[in-house]
């Protein structure tokens, strides 16, 4: 086979040690293999980096070993040619695998040019993804905790969250810690009621009204006091990482025309594909890297299944919590596009195929650097008419209906 690379090497990569194949051209024209193991403290890792770059090695591949691989590769580039290679499309051959082995079936495949590297984004992006991926974290933790602090609530027979429908906003946070001290009475906490829970006091006396103990007090002050500090820890990350995205201002404010794109998102979306999109030829290049089109799953000419390849859960999640704000939208594509879907495949492909719309909407406000323009609800209609027609006469003539269709007369 023919040879890309002379001077390369494969590295094994676990979290104590890294096993090292490099391969050079020996004297009499054939391969020579050297092989060391090193640990993955942060001087062995700048040993091993001035060992290739004294063998002149030109390129190095290394498995997407969990996050063990990015200590490896944060030391490396810069240096080195690092290429990052998903773990499946290189397994060796069954009962022959040991470390050493690995690591030589990898520089092998390198130095042949049978490797296909993982977009690895730059230094300041991979930043601001460990920013944003906390964030998303925490936010999750805060789900979990708020979802604790109503268990707690329910123990004592405290309904506040059968009435107020965010436990977290101002009303029932003053009613909370006003429960926590016992001073006052269920009537008393009710006047804390603002804007839209003011005509609910008298079922917030009633939810209010329980039986709460000493040990309930204490079930109820925890997971207020670690919300505190997890609402102070989402802010500094908020803070944080609108400052590093300060410079792509003007792209974020586009995105955010985009109906069900708000700045978090639209924060993640730049944080996971970047504001360039040089890397993708297409909008569909980028579909498929994200892992938000169909499939491919076909033998023998039958199509077995389209189910999306796994991308990125962080994008993916953010595209379809987007969709599901753009779906509830009022005489708007989006919302005309989810609901045409929803009603012939269920919710949830509705909800993947318009955050598959979303994505490709990004690429290209990005791409031509315009605002988006909305089609309108009837977009759909006006698109197949006949069909519209048609679809309507039946549903009409299945309720016992004779229905004849005559075009209404313009008036001049």
């Amino acid at each position: 086979m023919q040879i890309v690379y002379e001077r390369c090497a494969g590295l094994d990569v676990h979290k104590k040690s890294v096993m090292a194949c490099l391969i050079t051209p020996a004297a009499n024209g054939e391969r020579r293999k050297e092989r060391r193991t090193f640990s993955t403290m942060t001087a062995d890792l700048v040993r091993l980096r001035d060992w290739l770059t004294e063998q002149q090695c030109s390129q190095v591949a290394m498995e997407s070993t969990g996050v063990f691989w990015r200590p490896i590769f944060n030391i490396l580039e810069g240096h080195l040619e690092v290429m990052v290679v998903n773990a499946q499309h290189i397994k060796a051959v069954p009962g022959r695998k040991t470390d050493i082995k690995d690591a030589e079936w990898i520089a092998d495949l390198l130095q042949h040019g049978l490797l296909r590297p993982s977009f690895i984004p730059p230094a300041w992006q991979r930043m601001v993804r460990e920013l944003t991926r906390s964030r998303v974290s925490l936010s999750e933790e805060r789900s979990r905790v708020i979802a604790r602090l109503q268990k707690g609530l329910e123990e004592a027979n405290i309904k506040l969250a059968s009435v107020a429908s965010d436990l977290m906003g101002k009303s029932a946070q003053q009613m909370l810690h006003a429960l926590l001290e016992g001073e006052l009475t269920p009537e008393a906490m009710a006047e804390f009621a603002r804007g839209r829970m003011r005509p609910k006091r008298e079922p917030l006396v009633q939810a209010l009204t329980g039986h709460l103990q000493a040990h309930h007090r204490f079930l109820v002050a925890e997971p207020l006091k670690h919300l505190s500090e997890l609402q102070e820890a989402i802010a500094r990350l908020s803070t944080e990482i609108a400052e590093r995205l300060r410079p792509y201002e003007e792209l974020l404010v586009r995105w955010e025309t985009i109906p069900g794109v708000k700045r978090r998102l639209a924060e993640i979306i730049v944080a996971e594909i970047g504001p360039a999109m040089q890397r993708f030829p297409s909008a569909q290049h980028l579909a498929s890297w994200a892992g938000m089109c169909p499939g491919n799953h076909e033998s023998g000419g039958t199509r077995l299944s389209g189910k999306t390849r796994k991308g990125s859960q962080w994008l993916r999640t953010a595209l379809v919590e987007a969709a599901h704000a753009a779906s509830h939208g009022k005489n708007a594509y989006l919302s005309a596009q989810y609901h045409r879907l929803a009603f012939r495949r269920g919710k949830q492909r509705a909800a993947v195929a318009l955050a598959h719309t979303l994505l490709i909407i990004v690429y290209h406000l990005l791409a031509q650097e315009e605002k988006y323009q909305d089609l309108g609800g009837t977009y759909f209609d006006a698109l197949d008419r006949e069909k519209q027609e048609q679809r309507l006469v039946r549903q009409l003539e299945k309720l016992g209906f004779e229905v004849s269709l005559t075009p209404a007369v313009s008036q001049a």
